[in-house]
């Protein structure tokens, strides 16, 4: 059972991938061999025995090169992929921004797309409706909301799934490398957001590449290489080793 101080614990998480070990050239090559059961797979592991705890209302980030199971790890606090081994334990309700356009059907516009992430989301038509306004503002895509989102840029389509997703203040909060695209001035204003969650007691877990947003948001933070915990403890400290062995 979970510690009541705690808003997520990780025990001796593992993460499995099967992982084709040969190159096919098409479609059709691929379903030949997998009908003749002549496909060969290596097992990949992507995240390998990790555990960590975050306490509730911390601001906990998740540093380390490509490919060392920042996301997957993200993905399995928020329950979209379940580990292969170990436990994971939460406590409350996740609003979780992992992948870009999640949740959104690009041909719809972005008013009706608020309607359906909000659904997604768990909230109801009229809860949407009170909400409406002020997700639009946040947004600032007042002007856009009839254009089908599929003519959105990257930048425009984080604004709307970043405002969506804090519209309530949720107990945890999941973000990755979503403060990565769109301009300066929009950044800064979800990291308001974020300061005024984290007095509310809001615990928010960050994946970013830039290490100077992470050593600016968050207290505490993990360093994953290959798939295991490098490091962990204040940010400073954690973020400092991280830069010198990049360096090196």
């Amino acid at each position: 059972m979970i510690n009541n101080e705690n808003a997520v614990e990780l025990r001796d998480i593992e993460m499995h991938f099967n992982m084709s070990s040969e190159k096919l050239q098409s479609l059709k090559e691929y379903f030949l061999k997998f009908m003749k059961r002549q496909l060969h797979f290596e097992n990949f592991v992507a995240v390998d025995k990790v555990s960590f705890d975050i306490k509730k209302g911390d601001v906990f980030g998740i540093v380390g090169l490509n490919g060392c199971g920042k996301s997957t790890t993200l993905k399995i606090i928020s329950g979209i992929l379940k580990p292969t081994k170990g436990s994971v334990e939460t406590q409350g309700v996740i609003a979780p921004l992992i992948e870009l356009g999640a949740g959104f059907d690009m041909e719809l516009t972005a008013r009706e797309n608020i309607y359906l992430n909000g659904s997604v989301l768990g909230y109801s038509k009229k809860f949407m409706d009170e909400k409406f306004d002020d997700i639009v503002e946040f947004s600032e895509m007042r002007d856009f909301l009839d254009v089908p989102m599929k003519n959105y840029s990257s930048g425009m389509v984080a604004r709307i799934g970043f405002a969506i997703a804090t519209v309530t203040t949720p107990d945890i909060l999941i973000v990755d490398e979503i403060l990565a695209v769109g301009d300066f001035l929009f950044q800064q204003k979800c990291e308001e957001r974020i300061n005024k969650m984290m007095q509310d007691d809001t615990t928010v877990i960050i994946v970013s590449h830039s290490i100077e947003q992470i050593e600016r948001l968050c207290k505490h933070c993990v360093w994953l290489e290959k798939g295991k915990v490098k490091m962990i403890g204040e940010t400073a400290e954690v973020c400092n080793a991280y830069k010198n062995t990049k360096r090196e």
